[in-house]
């Protein structure tokens, strides 16, 4: 890895992630992630975020700094945009190798820091409009930005570069390799990562879009002329780009979302499915486009990210044991924790011996709030009655996303 130079004084350095293990302990990262941190050179020099012990990353960042004729014993100060591990747990190893580095974070950055790694001496608290003189006319700004996604956030800004440092704000899944830049990637791998963009909303931030929203009316007050977050793409060329797409998955949570469907289904038997191929082909008649996840084969992360983006939903579930098939059921748990609002849904399933689904059902969706069509359902495989009554279902599902 090398240093890659967003001004004449700002540096990106960062390592890709790339490993079996779960982000968050929860989310895929199939195709990698980076962790992004930035040098800024004024006669002193500002690292803004760091790194955990992760895929060697350490070393990585190391390599990088090298690059520029710089180690971690040169950086002066540290900025903490954000205490999750991923940013800093490898805090007490830096620390060792240069113990008068001097921490920038909030009151609340300053608590966690301490809970997490038991440092307290060293560490200074920085509020909203607080600035930092690096010498030489570098100047670094920090503005508070709460609950995106953690309550101690906050972002960076480097006026004289127009630079923002926005942390987990506007970034992505998905590793980098040699290059950072939006630009230097094609019209393919930039929609590739729009695409692990609205993944990384729907699972990391979704839950705190009203915040987003706050955090991005501060960010255009600002002339900014490039973003860098914490994750993913640096935004040079068109950083409008990506503060654009961030307000318009925020806006998902009030609705209306995409003129699209999301279907969500799990089936035991066969049955459900036969049920489901119905609800399809009514769709399918009037001409609404749609996503389709089976639980539990595929990830949820997928599953969540389709669900956000879209206006309405097929739950498409048996019976099981009295109650919701319990793939599904960890499903519409996950909706319910990512605030999963304003949709409207058609939920099916087939039965054995006696339903039960339905109820449990609509008790777990009843904050969700949502425009919900009666639910359908049969015992065994459906008869051709069934059949005809969903078509009429998905038909009348794909009408509402249409006119919205």
């Amino acid at each position: 890895m090398y240093a890659v130079a967003i001004s004449d004084v700002v540096y990106c350095i960062h390592a890709d992630i790339r490993t079996t293990d779960l982000f968050e302990g929860i989310w895929s990262i199939k195709d990698g992630v980076s962790l992004n941190s930035y040098v800024v050179k004024g006669e002193k020099i500002a690292l803004v975020d760091l790194v955990k012990d992760w895929s060697e990353a350490p070393s990585q960042l190391a390599e990088a700094l090298t690059s520029i004729g710089m180690d971690f014993a040169s950086i002066d100060y540290l900025i903490l945009n954000h205490i999750e591990p991923d940013h800093t747990g490898w805090l007490k190893e830096f620390r060792a190798l240069n113990p008068h580095c001097e921490i920038l974070c909030t009151d609340k950055g300053c608590k966690l820091i301490k809970s997490f790694y038991k440092i307290e001496a060293g560490v200074r608290v920085v509020k909203d409009g607080d600035t930092l003189d690096l010498g030489n006319g570098q100047t670094l700004a920090f503005i508070e930005a709460p609950n995106v996604h953690w309550p101690e956030t906050m972002v960076t800004w480097h006026e004289a570069s127009g630079t923002l440092f926005s942390c987990d704000a506007f970034g992505s899944f998905g590793a980098l390799g040699e290059r950072v830049f939006d630009d230097a990637f094609t019209s393919e791998e930039r929609a590739f990562f729009e695409r692990e963009t609205l993944r990384y909303y729907a699972n990391i931030v979704s839950s705190f879009s009203l915040f987003v929203e706050k955090a991005i009316q501060k960010a255009r007050r600002l002339a900014i002329k490039c973003v860098a977050p914490s994750h993913g793409i640096v935004w040079r060329k068109n950083p409008q780009k990506i503060i654009d797409l961030y307000a318009t998955y925020a806006s998902y949570a009030k609705g209306p979302a995409e003129k699209e469907i999301a279907i969500v289904w799990g089936s035991m038997y066969g049955n459900t499915k036969a049920g489901l191929d119905a609800v399809i082909r009514g769709i399918e008649a009037e001409g609404v486009s749609y996503a389709i996840h089976r639980a539990p084969d595929e990830d949820f992360s997928y599953v969540l990210a389709d669900a956000w983006k879209s206006s309405a939903l097929v739950i498409a579930m048996p019976t099981y044991e009295y109650a919701m098939f319990p793939p599904m059921a960890h499903i519409i748990d996950l909706f319910k924790r990512k605030h999963l609002f304003g949709k409207t849904v058609l939920r099916i399933g087939s039965f054995g011996w006696i339903g039960g689904a339905k109820k449990e059902y609509e008790a777990a969706i009843e904050p969700l709030k949502w425009n919900n069509l009666e639910s359908y359902e049969w015992p065994g495989f459906p008869s051709q009655e069934d059949i005809i009554a969903l078509e009429e279902r998905g038909k009348e599902l794909a009408r509402s996303v249409r006119e919205t």
